[in-house]
């Protein structure tokens, strides 16, 4: 590790063999934890290359438990985090406001390191019980339409460094990994991150994955999901796009409208309470719009925007959502 410290120092990058190697070293917890943090510091001075975050995908996925999900035609929605603005669980939200249309969604989390409440916390604080039994999995997206895969029972990398990274309290290229390290390989991906650089890097990732249907969103304003603060940019199958709310119909809100709280317990409530039909506009159309896009990536593109939006909105206000919900918590 001293070795590659000092390499890294001086500012030389890694090949793809290098960084998968030396992840699973690390997952192997063969280096004292000051040595694993001036490595992962490295990567919050300077940028990741495709190379490097390839292997370090490469190195999570050899060493992880997988689940088979075959028989479904499943989605992923899962944001990079790490944008630090503290809103409410949006894409968990979207998960089973998808769930409710008809759509079989494999959500892969963890708790939240730079923020109050990622989808692990408030899924945790309503009940929700994390386990990685196949047969159990495969019974909730067969019954609801969704299963959740709490990500340090999957991965043991994650794990080992999970202390660390709670210690440290920002983003780091764990968080970039986190939705190209789904465990049961879904062929369908809405991910959010937070900046236009990791935007074009997962889009060279999943455009070389047969099959892979994906949108990747990176709000302008540094959200890693569609916000309805600001213009936002979208990489999909067919390119680049940028869109404005207005663009999609939808009003302009202000970042305080999707405040998500300060403390988990807070959190859960404003999860309870969108999902039962009690959110305000704003929340409701925040939802709505993130899973407009995910039914929309389901529909092969097929669908335009605004049906895809409205079949979002039924699902969460009549009820259909909270019915999925309430199957598995």
């Amino acid at each position: 590790m001293r070795k590659i410290l000092e390499r890294l120092y001086e500012n030389e990058k890694l090949s793809k063999e290098e960084a998968k190697e030396i992840l699973k070293r690390i997952s192997s917890r063969e280096f004292p934890d000051a040595l694993v943090v001036s490595f992962i510091t490295v990567f919050q001075m300077r940028g990741i290359t495709i190379d490097e975050l390839e292997g370090f995908r490469e190195a999570l996925l050899d060493l992880c438990l997988r689940v088979d999900f075959s028989e479904f035609d499943t989605i992923d929605m899962c944001g990079t985090g790490g944008d630090g603005k503290n809103t409410f669980n949006i894409s968990t939200l979207a998960s089973f406001v998808v769930a409710g249309a008809g759509y079989k969604v494999a959500k892969h989390g963890n708790y939240g390191v730079s923020s109050v409440s990622g989808s692990s916390n408030v899924l945790e604080a309503m009940g929700y019980k994390f386990t990685n039994d196949e047969k159990t999995l495969q019974d909730q997206l067969r019954d609801a339409n969704i299963t959740f895969l709490h990500a340090p029972l999957f991965h043991h990398a994650m794990a080992a460094v999970g202390p660390i990274r709670k210690e440290m309290k920002m983003k780091t290229f764990f968080n970039m990994l986190g939705p190209l390290v789904n465990p049961s390989d879904p062929k369908n991906q809405l991910t959010g991150v937070f900046s236009r650089e990791l935007a074009r890097l997962y889009q060279y990732l999943f455009q070389n994955q047969r099959d892979k249907r994906y949108a990747v969103i990176y709000g302008l304003a540094g959200f890693d999901e569609i916000s309805l603060t600001d213009d936002f940019i979208v990489r999909d199958n067919k390119g680049e796009h940028l869109f404005t709310p207005g663009k999609l119909g939808l009003k302009k809100i202000k970042q305080e409208d999707i405040f998500g709280g300060n403390t988990v317990e807070e959190a859960a409530d404003i999860f309870r309470s969108i999902i039962s039909g009690k959110g305000t506009e704003a929340q409701n159309d925040v939802v709505c719009a993130n899973a407009a896009m995910a039914i929309k990536i389901m529909n092969n593109d097929d669908k335009d925007f605004s049906s895809c939006f409205e079949e979002a909105k039924e699902s969460l206000l009549g009820g259909k959502a909270q019915r999925c919900q309430e199957m598995i918590v």
